[in-house]
């Protein structure tokens, strides 16, 4: 990969082949970056990326770069640096000032522009404070809406994926989206309000640039590689699993004692770690408190979960408990009382987009929730970031429009299959994606994904916390080998590759955990398709697989057989908006 500069843009290059131009870069302040001038750019050696997830993609991460820095000078004499890191799989690059002592250093915007042209494949997403839509195949940035949210998928050339996101927000940041408001083909990197100001050192958050095949483009790692460290000392308490929830069959089931019971007596049968209380737990029925839902839980070996409003985003009329994060002192009493009665996380809902307050409020959370021994999963909320990496207690972010939806509107039925098929390109690189995956039945509006896609999901679809969608009597109506499944399912992982796939289309995924493979395919289209099933190359030479599949039967829907590796088929018909999950194990030498 290679970086050139040339009549004051920057080209990126895979194996010669352009894959992404800079137009323009630079950062305003109010008295900084005005008439900016190039100086030089310079190699400054080697940096490299080694560190351990606790949840992810991969627990092992390994990444190298070199390292370039472009010096600027602006019409005052300050001077703007651009640093950049040419990674094994990708650019990143921020900007670094000095400021001055003076007065009211705001940042006021960023000049970073991508050029896409007209005619290239793209998936993005129209931005949204939720970040919740789908990420359709256009070949064009006209449209009413040229606003944009990360990350964004381009296919430069044919076998060439380009996907643009940011990383390591910190304290007195803001995120940022992208606009090509002014023309279709150039996309500036806008940051959210900011109204702090500035002072000594300060650096932007990372702009991310991932470059290759649609595999290294899934595998990759780069938005944790660049982010800042994790902070907490101990993370023996930060355990990964999945999640029996309420929401999805019960919208306001979490009041209610002995709905709560049943979700637990589902999580204790299937051997699940977590149950979460959703909202209005705090106008629980029948004399019942959150209290006693939560000793039940405990009481049962399960671990519970509660919901909270941000009180930042949507309020009014919306469920609570409200306002009992809002200020330090309410957050340190509220978090420890959760510590006390036994609580294992929390799920915070409701933010209110992009801008600084929101990224300074996520980030007291997360830190109030680490000294409390609370996990965190954040909803209604902007889309990782890094921060996975530096606080580790945050496990999942919603950020995604995922299977709560059926619950709201009739839309989802007839796209949720090409969107499951485009999420592990896009949203899911980046980080981890609480989509509430794996129902079988319906809620308010109808699915008509199969009962094997529907499985797949969990394994596809990357979460520290994964939030089971379907409701107590469906899962336990399922075949045993089905519950067992779910029972055993990961919830995080030591490695991920991509078998096969191309966005909306069909995606396989190949996980490893320990020494199990879980390899997942579904088909996005609403067709049959038969999908290729390559496993050569990370499969052990000797064992045994489950090969869970459809069949074209509404009352035996499930086709279930244990196989030996030799006998595993190197591709699987599927239906329709179908898929299939095989799990590998090795056999065991004596």
């Amino acid at each position: 990969m290679t970086l050139q500069y040339q009549d004051g843009q920057y080209r990126l290059a895979l194996r010669r082949q352009p894959v992404l131009t800079l137009t323009d870069v630079g950062v305003t302040t109010t008295h900084i970056g005005k008439d900016l001038t190039f100086v030089e750019m310079k190699e400054e050696g080697a940096v490299e990326a080694r560190y351990e997830m606790l949840a992810g993609k991969r627990h092992y991460c390994n990444n190298k770069a070199n390292r370039y820095v472009s010096l600027y000078r602006d019409g005052q004499g300050h001077e703007v640096r651009v640093v950049f890191c040419l990674w094994n799989d990708g650019l990143t690059f921020r900007y670094e000032l000095s400021i001055p002592n003076q007065e009211g250093e705001r940042l006021e915007g960023e000049q970073t522009t991508y050029r896409i042209p007209e005619g290239m494949p793209r998936w993005m997403l129209q931005w949204s404070d939720g970040y919740e839509g789908f990420y359709p195949l256009t070949t064009t940035g006209e449209g009413k809406n040229r606003h944009w949210g990360y990350p964004a998928l381009i296919q430069p050339a044919k076998g060439v994926f380009t996907l643009i996101s940011e990383a390591d927000i910190r304290r007195r940041h803001s995120a940022s989206s992208l606009k090509n408001d002014v023309v279709s083909t150039d996309y500036r990197v806008c940051p959210d309000v900011n109204e702090v100001l500035l002072k000594d050192d300060w650096q932007s958050p990372w702009r991310v640039v991932i470059v290759g095949s649609l595999a290294d483009v899934v595998a990759s790692t780069l938005v944790t590689d660049v982010s800042t460290p994790c902070v907490l000392q101990d993370t023996n308490w930060i355990h990964p699993g999945v999640v029996s929830w309420v929401y999805w069959a019960y919208n306001h089931g979490s009041n209610d004692y002995n709905i709560i019971k049943k979700y637990v007596d589902m999580a204790a049968t299937l051997h699940l770690p977590y149950v979460l209380i959703d909202a209005e737990w705090d106008e629980m029925k029948d004399g019942k408190t959150v209290e006693d839902a939560v000793n039940y839980a405990n009481q049962h070996g399960v671990k519970p979960m509660i919901w909270y409003n941000s009180s930042v985003g949507w309020v009014n009329g919306a469920p609570g408990p409200k306002f009992r994060l809002n200020k330090p002192e309410d957050r340190e009493k509220e978090f420890a009382w959760c510590e006390r009665i036994g609580v294992a996380g929390v799920k915070i809902d409701f933010f209110s987009g992009d801008n600084q307050m929101n990224m300074d409020y996520c980030l007291d959370l997360l830190e109030c929730a680490a000294r409390h021994h609370l996990l965190v999963n954040f909803h209604g909320a902007t889309i990782p970031r890094g921060w996975q990496r530096t606080y580790p207690n945050l496990l999942s972010t919603e950020g995604v429009y995922g299977a709560e939806w059926y619950n709201n509107v009739p839309t989802f039925t007839d796209k949720a299959a090409a969107h499951n098929a485009t999420l592990p390109f896009t949203r899911n690189v980046i980080g981890p994606m609480d989509y509430t995956p794996c129902a079988f039945s319906d809620s308010q509006h109808p699915h008509i994904t199969s009962h094997a896609h529907e499985l797949a999901l969990t394994v596809l679809f990357e979460s520290g916390l994964q939030h089971l969608a379907d409701r107590p009597e469906s899962f336990l109506s399922q075949p045993q080998q089905v519950q067992d499944f779910l029972g055993q399912l990961p919830a995080a992982w030591d490695e991920t590759c991509l078998v096969d796939g191309y966005p909306g289309e069909f995606v396989v995924i190949a996980r490893r955990k320990g020494r199990t493979w879980y390899v997942a395919g579904i088909n996005g289209t609403d067709e049959e398709k038969t999908i290729p099933v390559n496993l050569k190359k990370i499969i052990p030479s000797s064992g045994v697989a489950t090969i869970f599949a459809d069949r074209a039967d509404k009352t035996a829907p499930w086709s279930i057989k244990e196989v030996s590796i030799k006998e595993m088929p190197t591709q699987m018909v599927c239906q329709p908006r179908g898929g299939f999950v095989f799990v590998i194990n090795p056999v065991l030498s004596r």
